[in-house]
């Protein structure tokens, strides 16, 4: 029973979305409103019950599930993305037929992200995977007049399947070297698929299945469309959330059970991290779409947070994690501010309204929604590595390691990378403060005004008074070690 409580937060998070879907179906779309503040709650709780236990640490279900601050530090992470996606919903979803229904997906989705975090075993991984992975595929068709909606959603779905049976195809050859599908006894038995050719072929499947999930290039093709096409509250989920999926797995995979081969996947990262750091952001500067220029930073970060792959050392490690974490609260708000900004286009018929998130529906957004142009101004600050940010602390942390390890050609490059990252989000400010605005001021939804505030205060928080954050970070790279 003690152990069960260690699921607390699962549990409750599992509940929630079943409690709103069954209570849902007999709601008229009028009163389904009060559904978003439900799933806010039930991932409050979640939230608050993960923090409790953290420092707590259990090997579960025959050592299928691992409690350690590794899982606790990812679990914080995902949650900390759906509280955020499902304050903004509550706008997103008033008077709508289908509020059960995403509300339900998110918190599923959120689940087999927790779920990923805490994964011991391979079986349960690549489940857990599934779980979210589904839920996050109906979500970004969600809306289904919107061609480019159903568009990125067949894109993401069609990759995503060609990826989950890749990584399947991985993890079949590593079962059946080693004969088990436990990380930790595939860790100790490591030096028969070290021995073996087919470790090699096993190690390049689960880098195709892993880097999908992850947006690195080449494997990123789905990212742009889906981020741009989805709802900006699914968009924020995907970037934020569902990307740092993939990144805890492959921490788990790569550096706990496949330890022996790690000269071939340290390699294998090396070039992935610098491709994709600098495809990214020489793409999103060519970039009209605001959403679209989001997507393609949010593989330049990839590429950033990658690099713990490649230095491999405790600080890098701590670096990769915290990154993942402050990228969690300036993608995630980014997205929110640009979905109250296609909100303002939608709602008031004004501007490029077959492209609502186009960067001229941004001009003077200072004046006529200050709250939004303000944190989006600090989103895309942070995400560009300006001090007194979490942006800042996490790249420093980040590109020192390489220095430190006589890895300096690769933070040159990452330096370079942020640098050149630099003028497309100062355009976006430019747009946003110093060109005339095509439309009278406009109120911000309460839900909007929350979500937001929330990820702003997470960059400020973590930019400003790092060394709570770094502790968790440096606790939880301590499992990898």
């Amino acid at each position: 029973m003690e152990n069960l409580m260690l699921l607390a937060p699962e549990i409750a998070v599992a509940a929630t979305g079943l409690i709103i879907l069954l209570i849902g179906v007999f709601m008229s779309h009028r009163t389904k409103n009060v559904l978003g503040y439900l799933a806010t709650l039930g991932v409050l709780t979640a939230l608050v019950l993960t923090v409790q236990s953290f420092g707590t640490e259990a090997i579960m279900f025959y050592s299928t599930v691992s409690i350690d601050a590794l899982s606790q530090f990812f679990k914080l992470v995902f949650l900390a993305v759906a509280l955020i996606v499902s304050i903004a919903s509550i706008k997103y979803n008033e008077n709508s037929d289908h509020t059960e229904e995403f509300y339900s997906l998110v918190l599923f989705a959120t689940l087999g992200m927790m779920v990923v975090a805490s994964s011991n075993d391979f079986i349960l991984l690549f489940c857990a995977f599934e779980l979210a992975s589904f839920a996050t595929y109906a979500l970004a068709g969600f809306e289904k007049q919107n061609p480019k909606s159903l568009e990125g959603a067949m894109k993401y779905f069609m990759m995503g399947a060609v990826s989950s049976a890749l990584m399947l195809f991985g993890i079949s050859f590593v079962y059946g070297a080693t004969g088990t599908t436990s990380i930790p006894m595939i860790a100790e038995n490591v030096s028969l698929l070290a021995e073996n050719p087919i470790g090699l072929v096993a190690v390049v499947l689960l880098i195709a299945g892993f880097g999908f999930k992850m947006a690195l290039v080449p494997f990123h093709m789905w990212a742009p469309d889906a981020y741009q096409g989805s709802p900006s509250v699914v968009s924020s989920l995907l970037a934020a959330g569902s990307k740092k999926m993939g990144f805890v797995a492959a921490f788990r995979v790569f550096i706990l059970a496949l330890a022996a081969l790690q000269p071939d996947w340290q390699f294998a990262f090396t070039i992935l991290a610098v491709v994709t750091m600098t495809f990214g952001n020489v793409v999103a500067v060519s970039q009209t779409s605001v959403k679209r220029m989001l997507a393609y930073s949010s593989l330049a970060q990839a590429g950033y947070i990658a690099m713990a792959f490649v230095v491999m050392t405790p600080m890098a490690l701590t670096g990769g994690i915290f990154y993942t974490l402050a990228h969690a609260f300036m993608k995630g708000g980014a997205f929110i501010a640009a979905g109250a900004v296609v909100w303002m286009i939608t709602t008031q018929r004004t501007g490029d309204l077959q492209v609502p998130d186009h960067l001229d529906n941004f001009r003077g957004l200072g004046k006529r929604m200050p709250l939004v142009a303000l944190c989006m101004t600090i989103f895309v600050f942070a995400l560009a590595g300006i001090p007194l940010t979490s942006g800042f602390v996490a790249k420093f942390v980040l590109f020192s390691s390489a220095i430190q390890a006589g890895m300096a050609w690769l933070a040159v490059i990452a330096i370079l990378n942020s640098a050149l990252s630099l003028f497309y989000y100062a355009r976006l400010v430019r747009y946003m403060y110093f060109l005339p605005p095509e439309g009278k001021k406009i109120g911000l939804p309460f839900p909007y005004a929350v979500a937001l505030l929330l990820a702003t205060a997470g960059v400020l928080a973590m930019g400003l008074w790092p060394e709570p954050f770094l502790q968790w970070a440096m606790e939880a790279a301590k499992v990898l070690i």
